[in-house]
């Protein structure tokens, strides 16, 4: 057997006995594979900047921060992530369990990189570790520096019999593809992308495709463009281009070229000074092979400004090229370099019919202030993704699953979507052998009467989760009742005891107890006769000169003039006055005013 089949094997083995599968075991990992970042964080560093010329500022804000947020996230959800979904019910499934279980795939092969060596591996493996399965990585052996420490140190943190690391070029890669493998995933070319497809095959393998492409920005003519121009610049030069999202190039109309070429020089310059080949947050191209294809690429084409290199180094400075067709060569492939492109336009519709005259990118980049613009190139065009007013930075976006689609990729991944993408998700249904006379419609001999039946079943359509809501919503109603009126009665106790106590100590407050008297006088037939009811509100103290202990309610309900009222609440209350506008209501005078006053008086007693 092969050095390749055997570490397939072995990790094969190790899977088998259910190690990985406890959810304790793949927390453990995880919790691993964090301190493996934290402790060898100068190793990953000195390594990315023999590789690739990145700084160690920029080594932990592109490569290593993304994955220490996704173990955070994946420390965190996991129990979530790992447990039964339920799903909703039809009339065949009501009395029964129904839902969805992720369970671990098996032994999952990552192919890793070599522009982000370290992010765009150890992500999915993150993925691979929090579902429950075994792994094999293999780095890309172009970023050399990296492919070796990953080696050297990752199996001293990992289970190393579930977690192994190949190391080699092409031929060791189409050794590993020729295994059984239960996944595969592969961040690469598109051209490499079509050879592990056609390896996984035989197995039936399915795979996960990070790829690339062409990714357009479209700026519109009335948005910010010096705004728009410096995110443009920024995400275009991260790693000396070499990024699969990175804008690729840039449609715009003829009158704002010079413009957006002189915005992006003047961005270069504030971000890289004078002489980007100086700068340390400026990095480098990975290998003579790029840089002789990125170089050749400027062939043909006007040089807006930029255009230096130095193959010695690896180095080649931020370019602008302009008025490029469709036809010029750096159109035909990915740049995967520090050239940018423009390509003139009359609209945006002519953006739109040239972006989707070519295979769909791996992202899609428009500026505009108009949202009906927006809205047009999203609902017109297909990506991968569609970021508008900014580039890159949906790939910081756990929640928003990544990936391309048709040429660009196939598959999504970041945070719980790589934990679906690496799992298989089992449907599971729980039935009893019960109710068995349910079931006789789809036993032979059919009828039209079952078919009736089952057409009933099938067809109607029971949301139980709305059904579930709605009993929920009165069940809480009932609960909000309840504690209302609990409350109003102990507000009221309160207050009886309170004033009580209040009598109590000062005896004086009895001939003027504390109390609203609601006078509600209806008017009769009779004028010279009105119904009063007199209520108290605060207390039920009896309006008299007794001790405030002897005291009760005072409840006024027979049919009584306003005077014998009045005469009655002077007697106890001398200081009680009533105004002259309910004595003249109760006098008979129904005028709107003394008719509203005599309805609606409230007597405050002090």
């Amino acid at each position: 057997m092969s050095q390749e089949e055997l570490v397939v094997e072995r990790a094969r083995r190790s899977f088998q006995t259910g190690r990985s599968k406890p959810l304790e075991f793949r927390l453990q990992q995880l919790r691993r594979l964090q301190s493996f970042l934290k402790e060898r964080q100068e190793d990953i560093k000195d390594a990315l900047q023999k590789d690739l010329g990145k700084s160690g500022c920029a080594s932990e804000l592109y490569e290593l921060l993304v994955v220490e947020a996704e173990l955070q996230l994946s420390l965190t959800r996991l129990a979530e992530w790992a447990a039964p979904r339920p799903v909703e019910k039809n009339l065949f499934t009501l009395s029964d369990e129904v839902y969805v279980r992720p369970e671990p795939l098996g032994v999952v092969l990552i192919v890793g990189p070599w522009n982000y060596p370290w992010s765009l591996t150890l992500l999915p493996l993150v993925g691979a570790i929090a579902a429950g399965n075994a792994a094999i990585v293999k780095p890309s052996e172009i970023s050399s520096t990296s492919s070796t420490v990953i080696k050297q140190l990752l199996p001293l943190y990992l289970d190393k019999d579930l977690y192994q690391v190949v190391e080699g070029g092409v031929p060791e890669t189409q050794q590993l593809l020729k295994q059984r493998f239960d996944h595969i995933f592969y961040t690469g070319s598109t051209a490499v992308g079509k050879l592990v497809m056609e390896a996984a095959a035989p197995h039936l393998t399915p795979v996960t495709l990070e790829l690339g492409g062409k990714s357009p920005c479209y700026i519109d003519k009335d948005c910010d463009i010096r705004i728009a121009c410096r995110r443009i610049t920024w995400a275009k030069l991260i790693n000396c281009g070499q990024t699969c999202i990175a804008p690729d190039f840039i449609l715009c109309e003829p009158s704002v070229q010079n413009r957006v070429v002189e915005e992006i020089r003047r961005c270069v310059k504030e971000f890289y000074a004078d002489s980007p080949k100086t700068s340390d947050d400026y990095g480098r191209i990975i290998n003579q092979r790029q840089f002789k294809r990125i170089v050749g690429l400027m062939e043909g084409c006007t040089i807006a400004f930029g255009g230096d290199a130095d193959e010695s180094q690896g180095y080649i400075g931020p370019t602008v090229l302009k008025n490029v067709t469709g036809d010029s060569r750096v159109m035909q492939e990915e740049i995967f370099g520090p050239l940018l492109p423009i390509v003139t336009v009359q609209s945006v519709d002519e953006a739109i019919h040239f972006i989707n005259e070519r295979e769909k990118p791996l992202a899609l980049y428009v500026f505009s202030h108009n949202v009906k613009l927006i809205e047009k190139v999203l609902a017109e065009t297909s990506s991968g993704a569609l970021v508008a007013n900014d580039c890159i930075v949906h790939f910081l976006d756990s929640a928003l699953p990544f990936g391309g689609v048709g040429h660009s990729g196939m598959g999504r991944y970041r945070g719980r979507h790589t934990f679906d993408q690496l799992s298989n998700l089992r449907s599971c249904m729980i039935k009893q052998l019960k109710m068995e006379g349910l079931n006789s419609m789809r036993y032979p001999p059919h009828s039209t009467k079952k078919l009736g039946w089952a057409r009933r079943f099938l067809l109607s359509q029971l949301n139980v989760q709305k059904l579930r809501n709605m009993a929920m919503l009165a069940m809480l109603t009932c609960l909000a009742a309840f504690v209302v009126q609990s409350a109003n009665q102990c507000w009221h106790h309160r207050r009886i005891i309170y004033w009580k106590l209040v009598h109590e100590a000062c005896p004086a407050y009895c001939l003027v107890p504390k109390a609203i008297i609601l006078l509600r006088i209806i008017s009769s037939k009779a004028a010279s006769f009105t119904q009063t009811t007199a209520l108290s509100l605060r207390d039920n103290v009896f309006l008299s000169r007794k001790p405030a202990h002897t005291s009760t309610l005072l409840l006024i309900t027979q049919h009584a003039s306003l005077p014998l009222v009045e005469g009655l609440l002077c007697s106890a209350v001398p200081a009680l006055k009533l105004s002259s506008r309910c004595r003249s209501s109760a006098a008979g005078v129904q005028s709107g005013p003394s008719l509203y006053w005599s309805k609606h008086f409230i007597f405050v007693l002090m």
